[in-house]
């Protein structure tokens, strides 16, 4: 068998990369263009696009382009590094139960799936409209630009390492009972070395494609919670923000709503079929096939 990507999958990596590239070089564009992301101007409202903006002006005359590139790093931030911060909690909790068993084990699974009963838009949705000042965080923080940012990832993040923690846990039951894992534990190798030098290098595909599929998955809580005013908070913008601003004028200038809209569905569409090639990738039927 060929181990050649087949064409949607590399058309949605040189996608991904490009998206990445452009929203990483965003100040770059804003200076070719020479114009402020943040800057309105009142006399350029709903512009049609022009040389010096080409997806034209938003409702207070802020130039479209950078504010979407802008947003793109905010959006992708808040997707990646939740999705790590996940796939960390998830591989350790996992891989702990999974080779301690016993009582551990046991109540970490309850805890697993009690979590994942939970309706989690709905309480992704309280978590976020708590306010910070009444848990005695201090002012200083509470009143930070970069605040909605943090509580947005610690959120998502705590609330999405349960699927890792199952995929961690079930390839921890079959490694511990493999030869080599056994031999490290008969020549004295304390539990922890066995962890992180046996056990965790080869439970590391469905905990890679997990984490790949959380980066869309998490990307699509950002934009709900922005979208109803609980996620980033502007003037920071995030594509889900911005299809706020956009509702109202859905008629009147659809573009304002459209090109948002577009970015996160081809975001969330490029790490599902990344995730899907990075299964078959991974899957080791495939490799003793080539």
């Amino acid at each position: 068998m060929s181990g050649r990507p087949d064409p949607i999958t590399l058309v949605a990596a040189a996608v991904a990369v490009a998206l990445v590239l452009a929203c990483a070089g965003a100040p770059l564009v804003e200076a070719w263009l020479g114009v402020d992301a943040q800057e309105t101007d009142l006399l350029k409202r709903f512009a049609a696009g022009s040389a010096g903006h080409p997806l034209g002006n938003d409702e207070v005359g802020r130039d479209l382009l950078t504010r979407l590139l802008y947003g793109g790093r905010i959006s992708l931030l808040v997707g990646i590094v939740s999705a790590l911060m996940a796939a960390t909690i998830g591989s350790l909790l996992g891989i702990l139960a999974g080779y301690s068993g016993g009582r551990f084990d046991a109540v970490l699974m309850r805890l697993t799936d009690g979590i994942i009963a939970l309706p989690l838009l709905a309480v992704l949705i309280v978590l976020a409209a708590i306010d910070l000042k009444k848990l005695g965080i201090p002012d200083a923080f509470v009143e930070s630009r970069y605040t909605s940012l943090v509580r947005i990832v610690l959120i998502t993040a705590l609330f999405s390492w349960t699927t890792v923690a199952r995929l961690a846990r079930a390839a921890t039951l079959t490694l511990k009972s493999r030869d080599f894992v056994r031999a490290a534990v008969a020549m004295g190798a304390p539990p922890w070395r066995v962890m992180l030098r046996h056990v965790l290098p080869n439970a590391m595909s469905p905990i890679l494609v997990a984490t790949a599929l959380a980066v869309g998955e998490v990307i699509k809580f950002e934009s709900v919670l922005s979208f109803l005013g609980l996620g980033i908070q502007p003037p920071m913008p995030s594509w889900g923000n911005m299809l706020t601003n956009a509702q109202e004028m859905i008629w009147t200038a659809p573009h304002l709503a459209i090109w948002p809209g577009c970015l996160i569905l081809v975001a969330v569409a490029c790490c599902n079929l990344l995730a899907d090639a990075l299964a078959r990738w991974l899957d080791p039927r495939r490799r003793q096939q080539r």
